[in-house]
């Protein structure tokens, strides 16, 4: 579990290639202080387990679905990645609950300077947007966000200064993707709602929400 409060800026410095998978060789710092081999490690948002390590690198192993997920296929060497420890219990939760599961992919399709901060629109499907709230939270490339607006078809989030200087957002541009992660309550929420909708299932009531501990 992360909270999408990213730690660290790494850098690709090694791929092999897989015919389905990939082994990334991510060159970092802060986060290997206390790390060792089966750790988890949030890389762009995705949860990914340490192989190996040196003084100076760890190695991960992205298998066949997390490839598919995710944006890694574009990775070179020497592209950044968003880096986070996984938490621990005693750790304040300053941004969201993160899973690491990417839930898609969105594309960037605007970029505009708002005063001190930067509004960035992301385009993504009608199963994601449908999970996306208002003023809800999300983790775009592993960053806690909050979605400042959505409409049918993306979202738009707003990012800070500090935010911009510790991760990777900026170096994207205009039609780049970013691994999306919906809001993990939000999608328990959205799951209830749906299999409530089947013939078999009762009405949503208030009744049944607190029951089902949603109130």
């Amino acid at each position: 579990m992360f909270t999408g409060l990213i730690e660290e800026i790494g850098h690709i410095s090694g791929i092999v290639k897989g015919r389905n998978s990939y082994q990334f060789i991510i060159k970092a710092d802060k986060i290997l202080i206390d790390s060792k081999v089966g750790d988890s490690i949030c890389t762009n948002g995705a949860c990914l387990t340490i192989t190996q390590m040196s003084r100076t690198t760890f190695t991960v192993d992205v298998m066949s679905e997390t490839v598919i997920m995710t944006n890694f296929k574009e990775l070179k060497n020497g592209s950044p990645v968003n880096l986070e420890r996984a938490m621990k219990l005693s750790d304040r939760l300053g941004g969201h609950l993160v899973s690491g599961h990417i839930d898609g992919l969105g594309r960037i399709i605007s970029m505009d300077k708002d005063d001190i901060a930067w509004r960035i629109k992301i385009k993504a499907n009608k199963e994601l947007i449908n999970k996306i709230l208002d003023k809800g939270s999300i983790a775009v490339d592993g960053i806690s966000l909050t979605v400042v607006s959505v409409s049918d078809s993306s979202f738009e989030i707003s990012i800070i200064p500090h935010t911009a200087l510790e991760t990777t957002l900026l170096q994207k541009k205009v039609n780049d993707t970013v691994n999306l992660e919906t809001d993990m309550i939000g999608k328990y929420v959205f799951r209830f709602l749906e299999k409530s909708k089947t013939e078999n299932s009762p009405s949503v009531t208030m009744e049944l929400l607190q029951k089902n501990g949603f109130l």
